[in-house]
């Protein structure tokens, strides 16, 4: 056999040959597909960090209007829990480490009239109290942080959720 001929018709089995095609068509379409996984986990994320901040101040708005407290010394000041302290630690509890620290969780109160109660942090009984917890989630895909308007420049979601309760009638020596 020459040569040439051998080389010839090595190079036309190589022409018919597919065995980079695969290859090239996974590399178009794996960019697609780790997207979309990827998407769909930060959906993911995102939709369990928004449930389990609202289940949090759910919990933490509950603990607040009965006008208790907890017992123990609180660690981060060596003294006796306040009202607001136990709500803020009753946040943090049922919100399965979501948020960093107790700066994140906000009690504020307001009387009848609608003037915040700036000596009593979680309210007397019968007014109002308003407990708000703010996190962020660093997302993953950098191209789904465009469709959400919370996201800042380096691809982080702000989480906010608030809401507003009525304090129950409770023996006053608990207040704040």
């Amino acid at each position: 056999m020459k040569w040439h001929v051998f080389t010839q018709r090595t190079f036309a089995r190589l022409r018919r040959s597919r065995r980079g095609q695969s290859l090239v068509e996974f590399a178009m379409v794996a960019p697609l597909f780790f997207l979309l996984v990827f998407g769909i986990t930060d959906y993911g994320r995102l939709f369990f960090t928004q449930l389990t901040m609202q289940y949090a101040l759910r919990e933490a708005g509950r603990y607040a209007v009965t006008g208790q407290k907890k017992n123990g010394v609180n660690p981060a000041t060596n003294s006796n829990y306040t009202r607001c302290e136990s709500i803020k630690a009753i946040a943090q509890q049922y919100a399965s480490g979501l948020l960093p620290d107790s700066s994140s969780v906000t009690v504020r109160a307001y009387d009848s009239q609608g003037h915040l109660d700036a000596d009593h942090c979680a309210g007397l009984p019968n007014e109002t109290v308003v407990v708000s917890l703010t996190s962020q989630l660093r997302l993953i895909t950098p191209l789904i942080g465009k469709f959400f308007p919370q996201v800042n420049g380096q691809g982080v979601y702000t989480f906010t959720v608030s809401t507003s309760f009525k304090n129950e009638p409770f023996d006053i020596s608990n207040a704040d």
